[in-house]
């Protein structure tokens, strides 16, 4: 018999979710191994947990066996045991992911086409299925790794780096032109089953500081969405990399809030430097990381901020709660759960904004994976380190604890392939 613990009894929500502690610094035992690449993204569908990113080969703890995956795959999250069943060919990088009704899961990159397989070892399973077309977006079925041919949603001009569902709707960010026939600038929505895009969603962001206008990331929350990326206006409002979207408005509409905090600049070559963004459980706060190198105090480069959604001064300009530097080392992903907003990247400090690819007064050593106080802004003492790396790409917090994927195999001081999870105490 296997002992589940506590928290498998209730459904393991996806998405934000609420902790009243942080999560222990021991990693379970029973995650598995992705063996090559980087893991760009994760969802959690009832206790599948849905890995994405750029990788070939995975394996389960405690095994020999190498088991072939192209970009994605799924595990059962209480026992940490690949699913054999699904096994689809996605022909590029997965680089967003969310859980979709009826036992699926969408998933959004830079592929073109995904084929639906069967493992070998599983008895009285013919050849693979054909390829179906599905450029930058699929949704699959988590019992057979087969994409839904009801859902039509395709992009062009570009792929998927961000995904997000609230009940009938998908949220769809990335680089593209186009989705589902319909021109859309790199953010969408769409109706989740059959991918239609939605008339009442057609907030068009803008002069981009690079090349084009590109989401780094997005977070939903009841009303509010909080997108992050290469641009600097939404429906032609000063918007510099990072804005809100009231999406029950109809039609949904740019939100009364902004920040100039993102129109500093980093280093040349981030002309944009936002990345990773997280709703806290009660949407009354959401916290951003960033990248674009060592650049002082007075610059929100390499950092993390808190924001207020609704902040109680009228004021035009709304400036971070608090902000968090590591001194030069960037930061990819966040994860808020109300008792620590945690982040991750190849940091090497917190609490250094003197610091210039040093360590500065005042600095904490946190490598790779940290934990800071939602209400002061300062590192916690939760340091289980990870070896650097890139850098962490995903957190998924939900009931039971915290998931993380990365490019490295080093996790609190244990072999953990791009791939662990940290549970609650």
């Amino acid at each position: 018999m296997v002992l589940l613990p506590p928290w498998a009894a209730s459904p393991a929500a996806a998405g934000t979710v609420r902790h009243t502690r942080v999560v222990s610094a021991n990693p379970v035992n029973n995650t598995p191994h992705v063996l090559d690449g980087i893991v760009n993204a994760i969802a959690l569908v009832g206790r599948t947990v849905v890995v994405g990113g750029s990788f070939s080969q995975v394996r389960n703890a405690g095994s020999r066996t190498t088991v072939e995956r192209s970009n994605i795959f799924a595990y059962d999250l209480v026992t940490g045991r690949i699913l054999a069943g699904f096994a689809p060919i996605l022909d590029g990088q997965v680089r967003a992911l969310a859980d979709g009704p009826g036992g699926t899961v969408y998933a959004g990159g830079e592929f073109t086409e995904t084929t639906a397989t069967q493992a070998e070892n599983l008895p009285g399973v013919g050849p693979a299925a054909s390829g179906a077309d599905t450029n930058g977006l699929v949704r699959l079925r988590l019992s057979d790794g087969a994409p839904m041919t009801d859902f039509g949603a395709q992009t062009y001009g570009g792929g998927v780096t961000a995904l997000a569902r609230s009940g009938s709707r998908l949220y769809v960010g990335g680089d593209f032109i186009g989705i589902s026939g319909t021109g859309r600038t790199a953010l969408a929505r769409l109706d989740a089953v059959s991918g239609v895009v939605d008339a009442g969603f057609a907030v068009r962001l803008g002069d981009p500081r690079g090349r084009r206008v590109k989401i780094a990331s997005m977070a939903l929350s009841g009303d509010r969405l909080v997108v992050a990326g290469d641009f600097t206006t939404m429906n032609g409002l000063s918007r510099p990399q990072l804005g809100l979207v009231d999406v029950a408005a109809r039609p949904a509409k740019v939100a009364n809030w902004r920040t100039s905090t993102y129109a500093a600049r980093c280093k040349a070559v981030f002309p944009s430097y936002v990345r990773g963004v997280d709703f806290a459980p009660d949407g009354s706060y959401f916290a951003i990381v960033t990248t674009g190198g060592p650049q002082g105090p007075d610059k929100p480069c390499d950092s993390t901020a808190r924001f207020e959604t609704r902040p109680r001064s009228s004021l035009e300009n709304v400036r971070p709660t608090w902000m968090n530097l590591t001194g030069g080392d960037s930061l990819y992903a966040v994860a808020v759960t109300g008792a620590a907003v945690y982040v991750g990247g190849h940091q090497r400090w917190l609490n250094n904004p003197l610091g210039h690819d040093s360590a500065g007064p005042g600095a904490v050593p946190r490598p790779g994976i940290s934990a800071i106080d939602p209400r002061t802004g300062k590192a916690l003492s939760w340091n289980p380190t990870r070896e650097r790396g890139i850098g962490v790409k995903a957190f998924l917090a939900h009931h039971g604890g915290l998931l993380v994927g990365s490019d490295t195999t080093r996790l609190g001081h244990e072999y953990h392939a791009r791939v662990g999870m940290f549970p609650l105490p």
